[in-house]
């Protein structure tokens, strides 16, 4: 299988228009057009995941976190990062990373957090801002459900836990073609009156190229008139961290005792207990410090995470249980959920999970 195949529902899934500025996801080593026979999933692309992939002859490794994060001046071998990007080229591997776009769609990264912990997801915690928009489309009476259903079918129309949300209001529009026109109906050169459907709805922004593929390919007329607009709407499904419930509430020391054996881990780094109850989870994999007074604000009673520092602990300020599971920890059941997503499409591709504990920390 091509590459850019294989690649290309994690893209529709997770589209790399999400991802943060600062991040570095994509296809990173090799060419997109390459045949591959399989590939192998990983949180860390490493020296050793490479040797590893090489070794199962997998010619595509997927990674969460991308190994070129920051510009590379050279391939002369210093550091990690080029020792892992010339064994890569010298195996003739191709790196793809999928990394904050991931963490900001709600069944990414966090969707798996909460999966794992059997919670009910609410919405993102915190919203990207400017992912929803509207298009309003002009078209004939007779043409209205075909256009309507094209549009729905790419991805437009989803309001919460509806789809297939439209306005559709009948008017007439008015054209006239000139000479070198081929008009659906009407004459050329002459104005025509004809009734229409005004038909309205939301996308996600990251959508609108296919949206606007549908509309134009289903649209009777030579000329489509339609209209794209901004909205300030949030997006409930696109942002970071997430916002989660069970539906019977437990007690703190169940809540750490839970997170301890669903995660493997050997401790937890918490704030002080508060003696009330935990059913309402925020959740952000890998660092997510930042996400504290959103966790508060969401009226969460606990708050998982990673990464979180000395100083920043006291931002909980009694107002609910943070839980630090670790970087790793949190976010170490992500190459799982590329792999199930991946088996949904190509169900007879090897999509291999690597064997390598890539996890830097080690406790004694």
């Amino acid at each position: 299988m091509k590459i850019k195949d294989l690649i290309a529902p994690l893209e529709t899934w997770a589209p790399r228009s999400l991802q943060e500025d600062y991040d570095n996801s994509g296809l990173q080593v090799g060419d997109p057009e390459a045949e591959v026979d399989s590939a192998l999933v990983c949180l860390d692309c490493t020296e050793t995941v490479v040797e590893e992939a090489a070794s199962k002859g997998c010619g595509l490794i997927i990674s969460h976190h991308p190994v070129i994060f920051k510009g590379l001046k050279s391939l002369s071998g210093k550091g990690y990062v080029e020792r892992t990007v010339l064994a890569a080229i010298r195996h003739n591997i191709a790196l793809h990373a999928i990394h904050t776009n991931l963490d900001n769609v709600l069944d990414g990264v966090n969707g798996e957090i909460a999966e794992r912990l059997d919670l009910k997801p609410i919405r993102t915690l915190a919203p990207k801002p400017g992912q929803l928009r509207k298009l309003v489309a002009f078209v004939p009476h007779s043409h209205a459900e075909a256009v309507r259903m094209a549009l729905f079918n790419s991805g437009a129309g989803h309001i919460g836990d509806y789809d297939e949300c439209s306005f559709n209001l009948e008017g007439t529009g008015t054209f006239r073609g000139n000479e070198g026109s081929s008009p659906f109906v009407g004459e050329r050169g002459q104005r025509h009156a004809e009734a229409e459907t005004r038909v309205e709805l939301i996308y996600p922004a990251a959508s609108e190229t296919a949206i606007v593929r549908a509309l134009l390919e289903v649209h009777p007329y030579e000329e489509v008139a339609y209209d794209l607009y901004p909205i300030a709407n949030a997006h409930p499904g696109i942002g970071s961290g997430l916002l989660a419930e069970w539906e019977a509430p437990m007690t703190e020391t169940t809540f750490l005792a839970k997170l301890k054996q669903v995660f493997g881990l050997q401790a937890i780094r918490h704030t002080r207990l508060l003696g009330g109850p935990i059913r309402r989870v925020a959740i952000c994999g890998g660092s997510g410090a930042f996400l504290i007074g959103a966790a508060k604000a969401s009226a969460a009673d606990a708050y998982i995470t990673g990464d979180v520092k000395y100083h920043e602990f006291f931002e909980a300020d009694g107002r609910l249980v943070l839980a630090d599971i670790g970087h790793y920890g949190s976010e170490q059941f992500t190459m799982h959920l590329i792999q199930r997503r991946l088996g949904e499409h190509f169900p007879t591709f090897a999509v291999r999970l690597t064997e390598t504990v890539t996890d830097p920390i080690h406790h004694y």
